[in-house]
């Protein structure tokens, strides 16, 4: 599976690309807010389970690489939640790059890409995304592709503890607009 844009690569991941990945995760930068840094191994385990996905699923997270370098500078795609909320089952758009290439508008080149893919090629009805409140960079690319947000859906992560700093998350949504539900 392959995408495009003007500046990034979208496709599946490569052996070479799993060392950088390691390092992203283990970047205080890059996982400022998540509960914590991963490990080596469980780094190794979720990349190994991303070209899964899109066996099993026909859509993951997509390794992202530079057109103009070849270079591996994380990941953007789609994945369903592995958790009970009351927005699930739902598919979620996401993203993590190198710190080394925040700001450079990577991310929201490859969401707006990964969105195109959601709603014209699988014919999805709606994607959503979640973040910490205090996550203001993956907010803005949320923003960015069209999502919004209804103050209504924040939810406590069931996957952290309550009490955790992180707990509370802001929930985005985005429709398909080509798809029209017919009410009887």
């Amino acid at each position: 599976m392959l995408l495009a844009t003007e500046r990034l690569i979208l496709r599946e991941w490569r052996d070479s690309d799993v060392s950088t990945y390691v390092a992203m995760n283990q970047d205080p930068r890059v996982m400022e807010f998540f509960p914590s840094l991963w490990s080596e191994e469980e780094s190794r385990l979720a990349a190994a389970g991303y070209n899964q996905s899109f066996v099993e699923n026909g859509f993951g997270k997509f390794a992202i690489e530079l057109k103009e370098t070849h270079e591996f500078i994380g990941f953007v795609g789609l994945a369903i939640p592995q958790f009970e909320a009351h927005f699930t089952p739902a598919i979620e758009i996401g993203w993590r790059l190198a710190s080394q290439h925040f700001g450079k508008g990577y991310a929201t080149e490859g969401a707006r890409e990964v969105l195109r893919f959601a709603f014209e090629e699988l014919h999805l009805k709606e994607v959503v995304s979640f973040t910490v409140p205090e996550n203001k960079a993956s907010r803005n690319v949320m923003e960015k592709i069209g999502m919004t947000r209804d103050e209504k859906d924040d939810f406590l992560h069931p996957k952290i503890a309550p009490d955790h700093k992180f707990s509370r998350h802001v929930l985005y949504r985005i429709k398909n607009k080509k798809i029209s539900i017919k009410k009887f």
